[in-house]
């Protein structure tokens, strides 16, 4: 392992002690297995970092499979997206494998199974069969079909595989115990009758592996070292060792299951099912929609690899389950938005602004930094004339002292421009203010040199000029769920919780530089916070979206309550 200054976590414990205890080095190999029925989420996104990361620390392979052995929900819309995601993230596997590879040699050694005496053709109804297991405090019953002869389970287990029977009418089952404490060693199902067109292996198959049967029997014939899952597959691990007695050779390398808690992310969802429900329901706008907490939808508001690699690094792994505030998450994204996003100026709520004393028809471009943090600064030019737009939130009529912007008889700085002083105000009918004048100090233009530029005061404000601006459709996106944890009650439908306001739609204006933006370009706009440009965008229309806030507001929301 690569020499770090940290404490080896529980998982890193038992890749050292295997070592120590005569594993070889180049022996060692691990797997990211998603199921191809749906778009990865934050949750995957902590496994291939640990998956990969691991592959990283230890110079060890990892393989990329997909576990798809249910055509009826699978589909390679979902296999393209999973490999996009594992790209964006910064990985690279050894090997793409499929379960699907292995269907015949899966099918080979149920074969062996049936004729070791060890699996058997079931033809109950799965209610029957249900009822047969028992309950975890009671022992199960013996299918009446348990003892049926070896030839007997060879020829239904044959025609089963040549599509003979309908779906439902036979299962394979494994032979193991039916008083079994853990219930998932009562003669699991091995397979199952399917007949559904295969996303790989077209109408090939009659009959498909399940998960548990593929699962352990795929890490083997990938030479895989450890396997690492979830914790919801603890109960599993038995079989999983079942399974591997059945077929493993000595001289081979044994794969080793050993599970993680979950890490559940406030104010989300992570099931596939209910991601999958929120996109049926048109709840939001897509798989990507950036309010969603799929990597793809992340990806679309602006996170960045970085920062979910950056997140997953933090929040580490553990033996227990627990919540993660995804405050933390926008921690870590802000951290790194900081670090690498040019700064520009938007107004997003625009009001008028007249400079009175501004030279009819004059316009300037001033100089201004891209980015502080930058280790060598790079500056752009920005237009400035007599009307701007400023927020109409920096500005009143009437303040008391805690108010730093524009007001009437006060001087606030313009970014990288001129201080001004506000006059007077224009008002329609209804009272509304529709435009504010105001006077600037020609001495005052900042990095001017002048002993005027270096005036104090005490407000800066952003703005960009009406006659250059570019309006743009701003999306802001706010978290989806007001409830941190929407699954927490079950009696309650998760959708009760949905954020009413999770999304809104406004006209703003942005400086000229963004007219040649890209998909994907990240902006911090000044004030206001960091925002991405959105697939949508067009050079006639451009669309922004709002990756996340200058600072955590939710914390002052929660902190009222």
């Amino acid at each position: 392992m690569s020499t770090k200054e940290k404490s080896l976590n529980f998982i890193e414990q038992i890749i050292e002690e295997d070592l120590k205890n005569g594993l070889s080095k180049d022996k060692l190999r691990f797997r990211f297995p998603p199921e191809p029925n749906g778009y990865l989420h934050v949750g995957h996104a902590s496994a291939i970092c640990l998956n990969f990361g691991l592959g990283i620390d230890y110079q060890a392979p990892v393989n990329l499979r997909f576990d798809d052995t249910n055509p009826s929900k699978e589909e390679q819309e979902y296999v393209d997206a999973i490999k996009r995601d594992v790209e964006w993230l910064g990985f690279t596997w050894d090997k793409e494998c499929y379960a699907s590879d292995y269907f015949q040699q899966l099918y080979d050694w149920a074969v062996e199974l049936i004729k070791k005496g060890k699996a058997y053709v079931d033809s109950q109804s799965s209610e029957d069969m249900a009822i047969q297991k028992g309950t975890p405090t009671t022992p199960g019953t013996d299918s009446p079909f348990r003892n049926r002869s070896i030839e007997e389970n060879l020829d239904l287990f044959t025609r089963m595989k040549n599509g003979e029977f309908e779906k439902g009418t036979h299962v394979l089952r494994a032979k193991i115990s039916m008083s079994a404490n853990n219930m998932l060693m009562r003669d699991p199902i091995i397979y199952r009758i399917m007949h559904a067109h295969h996303h790989r292996t077209g109408n090939d198959w009659c009959i498909y592996p399940m998960y548990d049967w593929a699962h352990g029997e795929s890490d083997y014939l990938e030479q895989i070292s450890h396997s690492f899952c979830t914790l919801e597959f603890l109960p599993h691990r038995e079989l999983y060792d079942w399974f591997l007695n059945q077929i493993y050779d000595e001289s081979k390398v044994r794969p080793k299951q050993r599970e993680f808690a979950r890490r559940n992310l406030s104010h989300t969802v992570v099931s596939k099912r209910k991601l999958l429900q929120l996109v049926e329901e048109k709840h939001v706008a897509g798989w990507d929609d950036p309010r969603m907490s799929t990597i793809s939808g992340m990806r679309r508001r602006g996170y960045t690899p970085a920062s979910i690699r950056n997140f997953a690094n933090t929040i580490g792994i553990a033996k227990r389950e627990n919540l993660i505030d995804v405050s933390l998450l926008e921690f870590c994204v802000r951290e790194d938005l900081n670090k690498i996003a040019p700064r520009v100026m938007a107004v997003l709520d625009p009001i008028k602004l007249v400079i009175t004393n501004y030279p009819e028809g004059q316009e300037e471009w001033l100089e201004a930094e891209n980015n502080p943090e930058e280790e060598v600064l790079t500056f752009r030019k920005v237009p400035f004339s007599k009307e701007i737009y400023i927020e109409r939130e920096d500005f009143k009529e009437e303040a008391d002292k805690k108010f730093f912007r524009l007001t009437l008889g006060t001087e606030v700085r313009l970014k990288n421009a001129y201080i001004i002083k506000g006059e007077s105000v224009v008002k329609d009918a209804d009272g509304n203010i529709t435009e504010i004048h105001a006077t600037y100090d020609p001495d005052t233009r900042s990095g001017s040199g002048t002993e005027a530029s270096k005036r104090k005061v005490k407000g800066t404000i952003h703005w960009v000029s009406t006659q250059h601006a570019l309006e743009a459709e701003v999306r802001v996106y706010d978290r989806l769920f007001t409830h941190e944890s929407p699954d927490g009650n079950k009696e309650i439908d998760f959708k009760e919780f949905i954020n009413p306001d999770s999304l809104k739609v406004i006209k703003g204006y942005v400086e000229p530089s963004l007219e040649t933006t890209k998909e994907l370009d990240h902006f911090q706009f000044q004030r206001l916070g960091y925002f991405c440009t959105d697939r949508d965008s067009t050079a006639q229309k451009l669309v922004f979206n709002k990756t996340v806030g200058l600072r955590d507001t939710w914390a002052k929301v929660e902190s009222k309550e």
